[in-house]
């Protein structure tokens, strides 16, 4: 008996009492539930595994959410090939006509390159800081106009210019840039409205999702909008640009072959 005990021992016999009693207490306590990975009324996952990966992706979406698009993700502070600028205005003259108040350039990651207050030539009657946010403490030592207009200048000069109405910006700088340099939000097609162009602050919550100019304005996020703008439609953006240029070729070229020659004058001429 004490050897087949030690070669089988899990044919060990238990005392009656206890079996009788293991019974009972089987009988009497609940069935353990397994755990289901399905739920049959949602036919969602209700595993321990299924909820801790909606916590973490509901975690994940107040993260993203909390994260500001317009913040720079590097420190990169070079000056890139392209550019966007946004400037403020204040009042001068009767109060009704702009002058430059504030210039900003942030490069295609969207770190400032160049932010400068400027002092108007003309006497400043109307700060517009509802709008501008420029108040007569930000001019007291700002730049003068013509060193902040020269350095601007140098800056784009030979670069992709990107933002909103910026012939409103170039007029108050008192500059210029090539037409096909330029990308200008306000003027690209998809952006345009059915019957009026769309202001910065609406395409930067329509195709951002991200709210700017809400009271006074900051030009560094609105450039940063209109240079984010122009990055996630650069491709499509490009393409049309080139395509124009090559419409604009073409239409040359026949322009060029329709005007008569020198030689072709003379002839007529003789014949008459």
């Amino acid at each position: 008996m004490g050897t087949q005990l030690r070669k089988n021992p899990s044919i060990l016999q238990l005392n009656p009492n206890w079996a009788n009693l293991q019974k009972k207490l089987k009988s009497h306590s609940p069935k353990p539930s397994r755990p289901s990975t399905n739920n049959p009324e949602s036919g969602t996952p209700t595993s321990i595994l299924g909820k801790r990966k909606e916590r973490s992706n509901a975690e994940f979406d107040e993260s993203r959410a909390s994260v500001n698009l317009l913040t720079p993700v590097n420190d990169d502070f070079s000056v890139t090939d392209a550019l966007a600028m946004d400037c403020e205005m204040v009042g001068v003259s009767q109060g009704n006509k702009s002058a430059l108040g504030r210039v900003t350039l942030v490069n295609k990651w969207g770190n400032v390159v160049y932010d400068e207050f400027v002092r108007p030539i003309e006497r400043v009657v109307d700060f517009r800081t509802e709008i501008s946010g420029i108040r007569p403490r930000d001019l007291r030592k700002a730049k003068d106009f013509r060193e902040v207009q020269k350095k601007v200048a140098e800056l784009i000069k030979g670069k992709i210019l990107v933002g909103h109405a910026l012939r409103n910006d170039l007029k108050v700088l008192l500059l210029s840039h090539p037409k096909n340099d330029i990308r200008d939000t306000s003027e690209y097609p998809p952006f345009l409205g059915e019957r009026s162009r769309k202001a910065l602050r609406h395409l930067a919550a329509e195709f951002l999702n991200v709210e700017i100019q809400n009271g006074e304005h900051c030009p560094i996020d609105d450039a940063r909008a209109a240079m984010l703008l122009y990055q996630k439609n650069r491709k499509e953006w490009e393409k049309r640009v080139k395509d124009q240029l090559r419409i604009k070729k073409k239409q040359k070229k026949r322009k060029t072959k329709k005007k008569p020659t020198e030689g072709d004058d003379l002839n007529v001429a003789t014949a008459i």
